[in-house]
Order: C-alpha cells, then sequence, then structure tokens
C-alpha cells in the first residue's frame, strides 16, 4: 500500500514514511491511494478475536510494509489489561433496543484519543528503523483537551523522541489541563497558549511548514513529525473500532450480516468520523454517519450548504475538545470525494488559509451529504441530554458524547430512520466532572468544591468509580507552568530542544 499527498498525486510514500514525517512535504495530508476490502465472512471471522488481533487484522490491511509479527507486537503492547481498564478494550453499552454506546475511554488518560496514542509510538519506533531515519524525532502536538495528554501518555520516555505539547491556556477543562501539567517523562514539555485550539492548530502547522526552521532543526540532529489526526498513523488506528462495534453487535446477535448500522460521532477536527467514512469504503455495512457538534457548527453548516466558513465568533463551551473551527482532516474527505482531484483540495485549502472560506460544487455537496448528516447542540441542551438521559436510563455521559445523543435524536426526528445506530462515546464522564454534576444534580451540587471534590461527588452521585488514572491526579505535582502568545511557539520550541 502506498500513499500519496491530498495535494500532490505525483508524491508515493510507504506506510512508514508517512508516520515517520506525519505532515506532507507540501503541506497536504498523507492518504492511501486505494481502500483494502473486508468482506461479509472476515466479519465473522473478527468477531470471534480479542481486540488486539482485531486491530492486527485490519492494520495489516493498510500498513503493508510491517510484518503481522511488527503489528501484532504494536497491538498488543497498546491493548492489554494494564493500560485499558476492560478486557473488552471498547466496549458496547446497549442504551435501548438498537441503540448503543461505544465506549472508547476506558485507557490511561480516559478518553477516546487513547485508542490511537497508546500504538502509534510503536508504529514510530518501527517506521523510523524501517526509513534508516537516525534523527531524534520530536512529536509537535496542538490539543483540544484530550489528544495532549493521550501523547504525553504515550511518547514518554520513548527512546529517541521528544513530545512538545501546545494547549488552549481558557480551552480545556480543569481536569484535562492537570493532566498535562502534571506529566512525567523525560522527554516532555508542556505550554499553555493564550488563544484558542486553532491558534495552537495554527502555530504548529506553521512550524511544520517552515522550511528554514526544518533546516534548523536538522543542524542540531532533530526531526518533526506529529500525534494529532494529521499523522496516518493516528488515523488508521480508529478505523479499527468501528469494525470491531460491528463485531461485538454481531457476536451479541444485535444484527445479522450484512444489516447496516448508522455511527454518530462527536467531532471538531474531523478525524474520528474521517475513520468511520474509511470503514465504510472498506466494505462494513454503514447506512448514516452522522456529525454531531456543538455551538462551533462550521462542519454542520459545511455540510449542510456545501460552504466552509471559519470566520464566525470561537465559541468556549462545555466540549471543550471540539472547540474547532478549522476540521483538519476534512481535507482528507475532500480529496477522496473528488475523486482524488489534488489541484481542487489545494485550492480550497490555500483559499481557507488566506479568506477562511471555500466552496464546494454542488456534486461534491450531494456525495457528502448521501454519506453525511450533520447536527449540532448549545450547551444548554447538551445538559439536558445529560440529564434526561441519566434519568431514564440511569446511563451516565460526558458533554462530548451528550452532543452526539443529542444530535442523534435530531436526525430521528427528522428523518424517521430507525436503523440501528452506535453513538460513539468519547470521554469519561469525570473528565467533565463540574458539568455532568450540574447537569444530574443541579448547579447547587458545585458549591464549595474543588475539582476533586467534583470526582467524588459524581461518583457518589451516579454509583460510579472513579478511573484509576484521574483518581490518583491530585497527590501528583505540577510540573509545567510556562504560558506564551500565538507569536512565540517557536521561540518555545527552540527553548525546549535548547536551541536557542
Amino acid at each position: 500500500m502506498e500513499y500519496t499527498s491530498t495535494r500532490d498525486n505525483n508524491l508515493s510514500v510507504s506506510a512508514a514514511y508517512a508516520i515517520k514525517t506525519g505532515l506532507a512535504p507540501d503541506g497536504g495530508l498523507f492518504v492511501p491511494k486505494s481502500f483494502p476490502r473486508v468482506f461479509g465472512e472476515e466479519l465473522l471471522e473478527l468477531a470471534q478475536l480479542p481486540y488486539a488481533e482485531r486491530a492486527v487484522k485490519i492494520l495489516e490491511k493498510f500498513l503493508t510494509d510491517f510484518s503481522e509479527a511488527e503489528l501484532s507486537d504494536c497491538a498488543y503492547s497498546a491493548y492489554n489489561k494494564e493500560k485499558f481498564e476492560t478486557d473488552e478494550i471498547a466496549p458496547l453499552y446497549k442504551l435501548t433496543n438498537g441503540v448503543y454506546f461505544l465506549e472508547l475511554w476506558h485507557g490511561p488518560t480516559c478518553a477516546f484519543k487513547d485508542m490511537a496514542l497508546q500504538i502509534l509510538p510503536h508504529f514510530l519506533k518501527k517506521s523510523v528503523v524501517k526509513t534508516g531515519e537516525t534523527k531524534e524525532v520530536v512529536i509537535l502536538v496542538a490539543t483540544s483537551g484530550d489528544t495532549g495528554k493521550a501523547a504525553l501518555e504515550g511518547f514518554k520516555d520513548v527512546n529517541g523522541t521528544r513530545i512538545i505539547v501546545f494547549y488552549p491556556e481558557k480551552g480545556v477543562s480543569d481536569i484535562q489541563k492537570r493532566q498535562m501539567i502534571t506529566q512525567e517523562g523525560n522527554n516532555v514539555d508542556v505550554a499553555a497558549v493564550n488563544g484558542n485550539f486553532d491558534d495552537a492548530q495554527s502555530g504548529v502547522k506553521k512550524i511544520f511548514g517552515d522550511k528554514e526552521y526544518a533546516q534548523i532543526l536538522e543542524r542540531n540532529n532533530f526531526m518533526l513529525s506529529s500525534a494529532n489526526s494529521i499523522n496516518w498513523g493516528r488515523l488508521v488506528p480508529q478505523i479499527v473500532y468501528y469494525f470491531s462495534a460491528y463485531c461485538n453487535l454481531l457476536k451479541c446477535e444485535e444484527i445479522q450480516l450484512g444489516e447496516p448500522v448508522n455511527f454518530v460521532v462527536p467531532t471538531g477536527n474531523f478525524g474520528n468520523i474521517l475513520a468511520a467514512y474509511y470503514a465504510k469504503e472498506m466494505g462494513l455495512p454503514i447506512g448514516k454517519l452522522i456529525c454531531a457538534s456543538n455551538e462551533n457548527n462550521v462542519l454542520t453548516d459545511f455540510i449542510r450548504t456545501g460552504v466552509y466558513d471559519k470566520n464566525r465568533p470561537f465559541k468556549t463551551t462545555g466540549s471543550p475538545s471540539m472547540d474547532i473551527l478549522i476540521s483538519s482532516n476534512l481535507e482528507r474527505l475532500l480529496y477522496h470525494v473528488t475523486g482524488c482531484d489534488d489541484a481542487q483540495v489545494a485550492d480550497w485549502m490555500k483559499k481557507l488559509a488566506e479568506t477562511g472560506r471555500y466552496e464546494v460544487s454542488e456534486a461534491v455537496k450531494a456525495k457528502i451529504q448521501e454519506l453525511f448528516y450533520g447536527g449540532f447542540c448549545d450547551d444548554d441542551a447538551t445538559e439536558k441530554t445529560i440529564a434526561e438521559t441519566n434519568r431514564e436510563h440511569g446511563y451516565v455521559m460526558d458533554t462530548h458524547t451528550a452532543v452526539a445523543k443529542c444530535v442523534y435524536d435530531q436526525y430521528c426526528e427528522e428523518t424517521g430512520d430507525t436503523t440501528k445506530s452506535v453513538i460513539v462515546s468519547t470521554a469519561s464522564p469525570f473528565k467533565f466532572s463540574n458539568r455532568v454534576l450540574e447537569a444530574i444534580a443541579g448547579q447547587e451540587a458545585l458549591e464549595g468544591l474543588d475539582e476533586f471534590k467534583m470526582l467524588e461527588a459524581l461518583a457518589e452521585k451516579a454509583d460510579l468509580t472513579i478511573p484509576t488514572p484521574l483518581a490518583g491526579l491530585k497527590s501528583k505535582a505540577v510540573i509545567f507552568s510556562a504560558t506564551c502568545e500565538k507569536t512565540e511557539m517557536y521561540e518555545v520550541v527552540s527553548h525546549m530542544l535548547n536551541l536557542l
């Protein structure tokens, strides 16, 4: 399997090279040149396997320059009981007949990013060897909350790598911030940015695209790579859990082989739902892909109108990991639905960079609308959804999952579609304990409580156990306190790498 760039079809690289470098040299994103297929009988076989083995079977179709033994080593090192608090790794919870939650938050940082970022370091180490790379790899990350901690946890103390994470100072939850600034490891650095996630992401992309800075890094024996979902090695493991969810439904006899299933995905950067699209293109029987946004609803508007316009107020919400106005992975979808028209994609991305806006053709819009439904909800509706779901079903979910549940309800009311549906649950409710506690117990339940007391109060109110990684946060020392302006990110990276 070879990979090319969304902006240059003449480029052709191996999976290992794509994973090592993260971003294509022209600023585009690496994409597979074709989609491997998974047929019906294979799904029945996958249904009988544990999660790690399911991962090997899917990954080997894309990472063809990795041996089966190498992929097994990666998968079993990532998906095991030491890392995840359930043997199922990504269990399904049945809410009602026909509606299920895919819980992707049982890993070490209690968020879905663990599903990819526990395996990415293993991919990267092997990719460096395969490509003959001798320079130290610097993982540069912008995070809206969950990617940062998951990447730090995945890459801590990995030989031959350093990791630098930037997060928006006011754009993450207290628990998310605490997870990052207490991160241990001899190769990790963390800094806050005065701005929003798009500011942090734009700063990181600018550094990646700076050829002069790349030469400075090279002279100092460094090379940049990414743990954001722009990196193919971060995106490809996410395809696995869509197959796994379908296989679990088969195994539990909730569906018949070939029966279509809708997936409802809360997303900001579009990577999570793009992985579901890839699974569909591989032959997984997926009906509608329901794209759920919060009030930063640039994706909803794009799916409905064909106009992508980030020129709007940035809103800080109770689902901060989705507070994004530049959805990087949408570029990959555009490449595929235009029939691999690299020139058109490059033109749209140029317009986005220069004007913050572009518009696709009616034909492209029709293709997207055939695949996707877009909807959004505000914080009030999110809180109401948490409360109602808890009251009616006894299930407690975080704010991002609640956005998805709310949009799913809108979709059903609007379309009358009764297809069985899986709602992707992206974070433990304890990561946003203040919002969840307020939703199910009222504002008065928060009075006088700090972030740690809120964890305890939520556990008591919801009759749940605080996840081990969060329960131990209170006793961890704060290690990182740096804050910078978005214009100072170069200097911060240089300082952290001792280039100044």
